[in-house]
């Protein structure tokens, strides 16, 4: 789609958004980043000197806030979330406040203010515990959580309105999880978890281990957002994609990370789980419909974090930050099981 500039992202503070918004601006787009900065401000310090960006501290369930965010903007990239089931759980009230109830003003406000584009970043986690081999957009969603429940809810809100609105292209993007290195780190994701426990301990722990966990690179996942706003509306109105890359049980993403420590640095110990979430999705649509190609693959996630690792990037390993159950309590939200 031509024409489109200046672009808000809201959660551009979060672990997706603080790459997402330097490589908007890479490729030449302004950017307003509307976060709430709960885990930091300074994880856009190495663009925030640019004019093109303007930085907002806000909450999306501030009408006022999504207005001065969106003034001016031609395309939204929606990330501000209570981000994964079990921060999602902590709260149930708040969780529909931000990944619903918000989400819905933000669209109508977008309609309003003459948005050409609207990303909604959705999840994988929509599709349940699935059996199919390939797990493509077509089949029913079947939500377990609050956290997909509300996911599915705005899929369908988004669509609704870009069928209702002429010139308002509304598009759902389903990543699969995302891994790997990013400023506004976390280290509360499978790939990520299971790469630190082998480089500060030596031993990883794997719960269960025969559930499928679809993963994806962060920079893939961010070149697929930048990319969605030019795909062509007539493709793209009113779908939704899926973003994957390579299906691994955790057992053979353990298997995988251990390869990357030197022979005998590192064991496996496997436990039982109370977890059933098992899903493989298929990305055959979007490579069909759009062309997108992952270009990065698991091994190079593992192999960036321990860089970083191995780097001193990580000073405090018990900074809550890094873990977003943990940090959301730290800030009195919910309360532990």
């Amino acid at each position: 789609m031509s024409g489109i500039q200046r672009v808000l992202v809201t959660g551009g503070a979060g672990y997706v958004g603080a790459v997402l918004v330097p490589a908007l601006l890479d490729v030449g787009h302004e950017v307003v980043s509307l976060d709430t900065h709960w885990y930091g401000k300074d994880v856009l310090d190495a663009v925030a000197g640019d004019e093109r960006l303007e930085i907002l501290e806000g909450d999306i369930r501030d009408p006022e806030m999504v207005r001065k965010a969106m003034a001016g903007c031609d395309a939204v990239i929606h990330l501000a979330a209570i981000s994964n089931d079990p921060s999602a759980d902590l709260d149930e009230v708040l969780t529909k406040e931000v990944n619903l109830d918000a989400v819905k003003l933000l669209v109508d406000e977008a309609v309003s203010a003459g948005v050409k584009r609207f990303v909604n970043i959705s999840s994988s986690s929509v599709y349940g515990v699935r059996e199919e081999q390939d797990v493509t957009e077509d089949l029913e969603l079947l939500p377990l959580t609050i956290y997909s429940r509300c996911k599915c809810d705005v899929e369908e809100y988004v669509r609704e309105t870009s069928k209702a609105h002429s010139g308002f292209v509304g598009i759902n993007l389903r990543p699969a999880t995302v891994c790997g290195w990013s400023p506004r780190m976390r280290l509360d994701l499978t790939v990520n978890i299971l790469t630190m426990h082998a480089w500060r301990n030596g031993v990883i722990t794997v719960f269960g281990g025969a559930q499928k966990r679809p993963n994806i690179h962060i920079a893939d996942v961010v070149e697929a957002y930048v990319q969605s706003l030019g795909w062509p509306a007539e493709v793209v109105d009113g779908e939704a994609f899926n973003i994957g890359y390579e299906n691994h049980t955790v057992m053979e993403i353990a298997e995988m990370v251990r390869s990357e420590f030197a022979d005998g640095e590192v064991d496996i110990i496997v436990t039982d789980t109370n977890d059933p979430r098992s899903y493989h999705i298929s990305s055959e649509k979007i490579s069909r419909l759009v062309g997108f190609e992952p270009g990065h693959t698991l091994r190079d996630a593992v192999r960036d974090l321990k860089r970083a690792f191995d780097s001193g990037s990580v000073q405090d390993w018990d900074d809550t930050r890094y873990y977003n159950v943990k940090h959301m309590l730290s800030l009195g939200v919910g309360e532990p099981d």
